[in-house]
């Protein structure tokens, strides 16, 4: 019996959804299968709608310094409920737009849970509907898209209930404006719903392990990030080892050990930011055969498996985990198979957290430059010389460049402040396109703009900074 898909794609994200769209613009008949909600945990709990809540924040933050611009507003304040909604909303929309999208493109959508038994072309999948009973489907390839949940460490009490623990699910829908938090990690997941709830009047407590917050950035930017926030009132204990999450009627108490010292932070509610788990246990990956490191598929070059006709992709086959490279890693995967000739897929991915200040990067870190041996130049233009940063209100932060000092080649950008998750795309498309301090010395920035920070700070690397 011949396929009756060419391609079938378990899960729904934008990792799935992508590759699914473009599969059809291929000429591949192509079913989607998705147990929840059509755009899978970015955009109906992570990406889309936590960017809602956080310019909800800002908005009501920037509140506070209309005397800066001349000028003035009476009973300033906030309804709770009304911004969580707006949040689901937006959720909602983007939700439907992807179901028109499957319409669209006539891709099959199938609801309810998939697992994998061995099949001819590839893994055959058998769906427990969500209508009830069950669909065995079949085609000639499989693609994996079934992303990953919060990590939850049971052993010390760090388990999501709801009411006083939260994960980012909780922390999206909460019953309450908690006045205390603790928030433990301080990677984007966790800095970002500090940041939210700091921003309406909450008390933040960030834990970190590693001795400074945001230990994927730039050793700089995680410095200045951190005295950015401070300066909004976020509190940080770094270097802190978490041994124990209590839970009681009034709030949670976070037992803590730094540096051989025991500490206790008492809030009202622990919001958990500890990593996450890949959604691969239960699906049938290793009755077949397929390789996992710690829970995530080990994958090749085009995102194969080992196991002939099945493909993983996005947060289930590892980090970097973010939307963006899902959605690549898909349309790379999809146009592998079809036969075409693919974009690298390991292309450069950009690092964004949507805080206030918002942190962006891409590439190496000065550090990680050093330690790989190479030589380095580094350029840096902070905002509060920036025209148009000084015309908005917005000087906090600034921008550095990472060159190799043998080749010229831009290898890494850093940048902290305003709305720098727009402008590093610029930085993205020059590591890409393998540009040198010649190509990014030439290049013609429009005035005034933010973006002429990016300019001067890889003239700064090689000593022709203008405007400092």
């Amino acid at each position: 019996m011949a396929a009756e898909f060419d391609l079938i794609v378990i899960g729904s994200g934008p990792g799935g959804y992508v590759a699914a769209i473009r599969a059809s613009q291929l000429g591949l008949k192509t079913a989607i299968v998705e147990r929840e909600h059509l755009g899978g945990i970015c955009l109906n709990w992570r990406c889309i709608p936590t960017k809602a809540l956080l310019k909800s924040g800002e908005k009501y933050e920037s509140l506070s310094h209309l005397k800066d611009y001349g000028l003035s507003a009476d009973k300033v304040g906030f309804d709770f409920d009304a911004i969580i909604q707006r949040s689901r909303g937006v959720a909602k929309q983007l939700n439907q737009g992807v179901g028109f999208l499957m319409k669209k493109h006539k891709i099959e959508v199938i609801e309810g849970n998939a697992r994998l038994d061995k099949g001819r072309d590839a893994p055959k999948v058998i769906i427990a509907l969500a209508k009830g009973g069950e669909r065995t489907i079949e085609a000639k390839s499989v693609i994996l898209a079934v992303g990953a949940r919060a990590r939850a460490l049971p052993q010390i009490g760090l388990e999501a209930d709801g009411e006083r623990i939260w994960a980012y699910r909780e922390a999206m829908v909460p019953r309450f404006m908690p006045k205390s938090i603790v928030v433990i990690g301080s990677g984007a997941i966790g800095i970002e719903f500090g940041s939210f709830y700091r921003a309406l009047g909450a008390e933040v407590t960030v834990v970190e392990a590693v001795d400074r917050i945001m230990p994927v950035e730039d050793e700089e930017i995680s410095k200045a990030a951190q005295k950015a926030f401070e300066k909004r009132g976020m509190k940080f204990r770094t270097g802190a080892r978490v041994t124990k999450v209590t839970k009681g009627k009034a709030g949670v108490e976070v037992a803590i050990e730094v540096r051989a010292k025991a500490e206790t932070l008492s809030a009202e509610v622990c919001i958990s930011a500890v990593g996450i788990t890949a959604n691969t246990d239960g699906i049938g990956l290793e009755t077949l055969g397929v390789n996992l490191d710690r829970g995530h598929v080990k994958t090749g070059s085009h995102g194969e498996t080992g196991v002939k006709g099945l493909y993983a992709i996005g947060d289930c086959a590892g980090a970097p985990w973010l939307a963006h490279k899902a959605s690549h890693e898909g349309i790379h995967v999809v146009e592998h198979i079809a036969g075409q000739k693919a974009a690298t897929l390991h292309s450069p991915i950009a690092g964004c957290t949507y805080a206030q200040p918002q942190v962006a990067s891409v590439g190496l870190t000065e550090q990680a430059a050093k330690a790989g041996g190479l030589a380095v130049r580094v350029g840096r233009f902070p905002f509060r010389v920036n025209g148009k940063a000084i015309a908005s209100g917005e000087t906090e932060g600034f921008v550095k460049t990472i060159f190799d000092a043998k080749t010229g080649a831009l290898i890494g950008a850093h940048m902290i402040g305003a709305e720098v998750t727009e402008m590093i795309q610029g930085y993205v498309t020059a590591i890409t396109l393998e540009a040198t301090e010649e190509e990014m010395h030439g290049i013609v920035y429009p005035h005034p703009t933010m973006s002429e920070a990016m300019h001067e700070a890889s003239l700064d690397a090689y000593g022709r900074v203008l405007h400092i």
